[in-house]
């Protein structure tokens, strides 16, 4: 496990109001669910988004809003993943079941806990059996953006009923919060020429198990990913059981990345890399002072200390509207940030009304025109590998200022906000 330095600062307040805008929210466990350990139970008393940066807005899909709908999986406190293995006619296996879950555990939830400051322990179980599907691959039809439709006799509604008839007498899927599919990685094109990799959550899916627990919030991964931490494409995936949404550009337009590196849904493949601390905030990984909401015009300075270390102010959000923010926070190389090349201060603006895939996240780049500073590291798009401010530069648009006035040896960052609105 990852060791996660610490560091205290103050925060100091010259003309606008900066408030700490969390408040604690007690963990509810789902029926038949077994009970959590002190330490775990202690953890999932996490804080969750309130005031006026708890941003509103879709509901319906997986969005930015502070808010996650009802039917998502929990994403602090204990959260238990049952993990099962398919395989097809066409493509058996040509691994253990061990060597296929060794490939995402335990490092996905070493790397949950360490971005989470270890407010996340995501507990995953094995099913210890290749679950042999009854047609070849191809008669699936599996391809990207294939859905669930209950409908149809194929699909992952045929090949979720098929898991489900396989296993459904031995596991008590009450028991678990997320499932996990890892299907044979020979199955299907390789993830090099295409991602097949999906989630379906945030509700039921039409399917239930013999003793009428909905099958949900599900991921199924597909083939296998390179680098050195391949296993993220699974984080990425039960990224969105919690809620997120997808930040890369999903219409194939081919535009440049909206926020790129700063946080594995936008880019899950190649080093580690860490959530967004808006993220952080609405998962409820972020104590109640450590966001600073500042919704009225004036000028106030913060502290601000690296999203990989546990303590201090990591998040300042400035409201434009009841849909959109800016967001502040500091990035700097750690366990879950390898690839951060130009420590300093990110910007982005935070938008509730697009969905996922459109960009509703989007990160202001302090140094446009360049070519980055990622140093060719693979599976890291360039562009905005240098987009973070540093001493002496100032953000500025709608209405907000963001002046860098520098960095201590602690690596903490002093700012400056001036909001006109």
């Amino acid at each position: 496990m990852s060791h996660i330095a610490t560091a205290l600062v103050a925060t100091t307040v010259t003309t606008a109001l900066a408030l700490p805008l969390t408040a604690p929210e007690p963990a509810t466990a789902r029926p038949g669910a077994r009970s959590a350990p002190p330490a775990a139970a202690a953890v999932a008393a996490a804080d969750r988004p309130y005031g006026p940066c708890a941003l509103t807005g879709i509901q319906d899909l997986v969005s930015e809003t502070a808010h996650t709908p009802r039917g998502y999986a929990r994403s602090s406190g204990t959260v238990r993943a049952i993990t099962l293995f398919v395989d097809f006619p066409d493509a058996p296996a040509d691994g253990t079941v061990a060597e296929r879950y060794g490939e995402f555990f335990p490092r996905a939830s070493e790397f949950f806990r360490a971005a989470s400051y270890g407010r996340l322990d995501y507990r995953a179980t094995a099913h210890a059996r290749w679950i042999r599907m009854s047609r070849p691959f191809a008669a699936y039809g599996i391809k990207r953006g294939t859905p669930f439709d209950p409908a149809s006799d194929s699909g992952y509604y045929a090949v979720s009923k098929e898991i489900l008839a396989a296993v459904d007498r031995d596991v008590d899927f009450s028991r678990y919060d997320v499932i996990n599919v890892l299907a044979a990685p020979n199955a299907g094109p390789p993830a090099t020429e295409t991602v097949l990799s999906v989630t379906f959550g945030g509700g039921p899916l039409g399917l239930d198990t013999d003793d009428g627990v909905p099958f949900t919030n599900a991921s199924f991964i597909w083939s296998r990913q390179t680098g050195d931490s391949a296993f993220r494409v699974l984080d990425h995936e039960v990224g969105h059981a919690f809620g997120l949404p997808d930040l890369y550009y999903t219409d194939g337009s081919g535009r440049p990345p909206a926020v790129g590196h700063w946080d594995p849904m936008d880019e899950d493949w190649g080093p580690n890399n860490d959530f967004l601390a808006w993220h952080k905030w609405k998962m409820g990984w972020l104590g109640a002072d450590q966001v600073h909401c500042v919704p009225h015009a004036g000028t106030s300075t913060h502290t601000l200390t690296p999203t990989t270390t546990a303590d201090g102010t990591k998040l300042i959000a400035v409201p434009l509207s009841g849909h959109r923010a800016i967001t502040v926070e500091a990035r700097d190389r750690g366990p879950v940030d390898a690839a951060v090349c130009r420590p300093g201060v990110l910007v982005a603006t935070v938008d509730t009304t697009a969905a996922g895939g459109t960009g509703p996240v989007r990160v202001a780049d302090a140094t446009p025109g360049s070519a980055g500073c990622a140093d060719g590291t693979p599976n890291v798009s360039p562009r905005l590998s240098d987009a973070t401010y540093t001493a002496g530069q100032t953000f500025a648009a709608d209405g907000v200022t963001v002046d860098v006035l520098g960095r201590d040896d602690a690596g903490r960052w002093r700012v400056r906000v001036t909001s006109e609105r």
